[in-house]
């Protein structure tokens, strides 16, 4: 758990007629990572790819469904990952499908406007006791009044789309034919293509306005129960395919990695020829996998990271792939947002895990907020819609809300209340050690406790403990790492190398016992002054063990200056790394007091009256509401603060590459 898995260099030679299924097999098991590639001319199969996706996304959305935003980042598990005519067949049939009922409603929408703006023409002009014949001149319609063979009404309909609006009169065969004036010439060229016979109306006939009227009615009331059925329709195929299509567009997705992927790698006629990098403990069961799949007609070789020209170059460096159980692995994205550790160094994510969890606890020590942290944690590891992009957080909000509960039980508290727990705890510490105490953490100093300052400041004189022991962890990984990478300067001589090391344990030391009654004694200057002296002459001592023969690298000033910052920073930087973990008690005090505040107004109002409860109610949630939100993020940002300026930067100075695995992620198109 403490030093990264070991890698392996993989050379593969593939079939062309085997590429796609070991690619499949390969994403998803996520077991190799591809060198950096760049780009090739994308393909026309990736273009069409594409275009099907793109295609499937529009065609999902038209009929409501949300679900492909939700789906970033997150892995395809699907089994059906590599294209076939099945599918391609499928696609195609069921875009085409609601392609079409996105045509119909289109244009049922623009027929819907264009009757109804008819209706108002027609209605303008109903009430009028004119001739049909001078509509001609009083409209802005050219009216078309005849027979036709009913077959061909259908046609005319679809052939003239918005441009005319034609009614069905008392007839099967008679209808009546508007279009604008504009229109008027491609109207009667339409009607004449279909075999229209116009019929004489007299001069004094004055019945179509009120029937062509009742007709357009009718046309318009057909439109709309169209369109509901529509949308009716969309509802219908949401609910019945929408987790279908989304897995549909995941597959594709796949397709279009394998695509990619492929145009990246050198092939030839009939091989493709590809390198990666996978965890030495998996490649056997990965060699085992693809030599079934494709029935032996696979060439693998594997090779240490030392036997790798480009590592042994420094050109390339091995990618840091770890390996940990739930709770360590919830704390690896806090380590590596900071930087992966060099491959062969130790691997920090476990001690990270421990500490941020403890000190996180001791700053926010309140059962009842800390049970809410553990509760969203839990909300958010369950959850598989909304706050699935949230779900690397949930491990460690379960830990720190388990370590705020557990310190919320010690210091007595519950929702910022300071008397719920005194009972219990009474009874359990009278049992345990025969004295009953009303809590058995006392951070806040209590009237007319005269201890409780002193056990203050054994609670501080705690959270420096915890410092040293980081610092100390830290100082023993830099040497350990420096050794391992053949830095024997930086391990014995540096700031933080042994030397280092050397005097921040003996100077502390020397303070704890003088807190304790001791005296500074003459040999201490000798437990001072060697490392000091390490540090400071380090560089020729180490230029003397190396054999180089100009000692001074930078001339005799440059020695003595940087030598002298060397020391002076080493006390600085010790001594302010130290003290800095008082925040951790500082934090603590402070949520005490914001929590005895809410604690002292809730119970203070409580005891006026029905007025005063509701009062005391309300503060009581706003104060609990603002200590979690508020607090809870300032802590996280002081422990996230001190485990990287104080732990991290002692021995991540050079970071590494982690280990990032090819798999068929939704949105990741490379």
């Amino acid at each position: 758990m403490l030093r990264p898995r070991k890698m392996k260099y993989i050379e593969f030679a593939v079939m062309k007629d085997d590429m796609n299924a070991v690619l499949e097999y390969l994403g998803r098991k996520a077991a190799v990572q591809f060198p950096e590639i760049q780009d090739t001319a994308q393909n026309q199969d990736v273009s069409n790819i594409m275009e099907i996706i793109n295609r499937l996304k529009e065609t999902g959305e038209y009929i409501g469904i949300d679900s492909f935003i939700a789906q970033e980042g997150k892995d395809i598990n699907d089994d059906d990952f590599i294209r076939n005519k099945d599918k391609q067949a499928y696609t195609e049939a069921f875009c085409s499908a609601i392609e079409y009922i996105k045509y119909r409603e289109k244009k049922l929408i623009h027929e819907k406007q264009r009757v109804r703006e008819t209706i108002n023409e027609v209605r303008a002009f109903s009430r009028m006791n004119i001739p049909f014949s001078d509509f001609e001149h009083l409209s802005y319609l050219t009216l078309r009044i005849g027979r036709m063979d009913p077959k061909n009404i259908a046609q005319l309909s679809e052939s003239v789309e918005d441009r005319c609006v034609i009614i069905k009169l008392d007839s099967a065969d008679k209808i009546l034919a508007a279009s604008s004036k504009k229109g008027r010439f491609a109207l009667d060229s339409q009607l004449k293509k279909y075999s229209f016979e116009p019929i004489a109306v007299s001069e004094n006939y004055r019945a179509i306005p009120g029937q062509m009227q009742k007709s357009l009615d009718e046309q318009y009331a057909n439109i709309e129960n169209e369109l509901e059925n529509i949308k009716n329709k969309k509802e219908q195929l949401k609910k019945n395919h929408a987790d279908e299509l989304v897995n549909l567009v995941l597959s594709w997705h796949t397709v279009l990695a394998i695509e990619k992927m492929k145009a990246k790698f050198v092939s030839t006629k009939n091989l493709y020829h590809f390198t990666g990098w996978a965890p030495d403990d998996t490649v056997n069961t990965l060699v085992k996998g693809l030599s079934d799949l494709t029935k032996g007609r696979i060439a693998i070789r594997a090779f240490s990271p030392e036997e790798v020209p480009s590592i042994k170059s420094g050109k390339e460096k091995v990618p840091v792939a770890m390996k940990h159980n739930v709770f360590v692995k919830g704390f690896e994205s806090l380590v590596f947002s900071y930087g992966a550790p060099l491959y062969g160094t130790i691997d920090p994510t476990a001690i990270v895990a421990f500490f941020f969890t403890l000190m996180f606890g001791i700053m926010f020590g309140d059962a009842g907020q800390g049970f809410v942290l553990l509760l969203l944690g839990i909300i958010i590891k369950k959850s598989r819609k909304h706050l699935v992009k949230f779900r690397k957080f949930s491990i460690p909000l379960i830990s720190v809300g388990i370590a705020s509960v557990i310190m919320g039980l010690l210091a007595g508290s519950v929702f910022a209340n300071e008397k719920l727990l005194i009972a219990p705890t009474r009874m359990i510490t009278s049992a345990i050690t025969g004295q009953p105490m009303d809590r058995i953490l006392h951070i806040l100093p209590m009237a007319g406790e005269g201890g409780s300052i002193i056990k203050l400041f054994y609670f501080f004189g705690f959270t420096v403990a915890i410092g040293v022991i980081i610092n100390s962890l830290g100082l023993i990984i830099n040497i350990y790492n420096c050794f391992v990478l053949k830095k024997y300067e930086n391990a014995v001589f540096s700031k933080t190398g042994l030397a280092g090391l050397l005097f921040f344990w003996y100077a502390l030391f020397v303070i704890v016992r003088i807190l304790f009654g001791g005296s500074f004694e003459i040999f201490d200057l000798a437990g001072i002054i060697f490392p000091s002296l390490c540090i400071f002459f380090g560089p020729v001592i180490w230029r003397v063990f190396a054999g180089k023969r100009k000692l001074l690298k930078n001339g005799l000033l440059a020695f003595i200056t940087e030598g002298f910052v060397a020391v002076l920073e080493t006390v600085s930087t010790y001594f302010s790394n130290t003290v800095s973990f008082l925040r951790v008690g500082a934090f603590a005090l402070a949520h005490a007091v914001f929590s005895f505040i809410v604690f002292y107004f809730t119970d203070e109002l409580a005891r006026s009256g029905i007025a005063g409860t509701f009062s005391a109610i309300l503060i009581m949630i706003t104060g609990n509401a603002v200590i979690i939100m508020l607090e809870g993020l300032i802590v996280a940002i002081q422990v996230v603060r001190l485990q990287y300026y104080e732990f991290f930067n002692k021995f991540l100075i050079e970071t590494g590459v982690e280990f990032s695995p090819f798999r068929f992620t939704y949105g990741d198109q490379t």
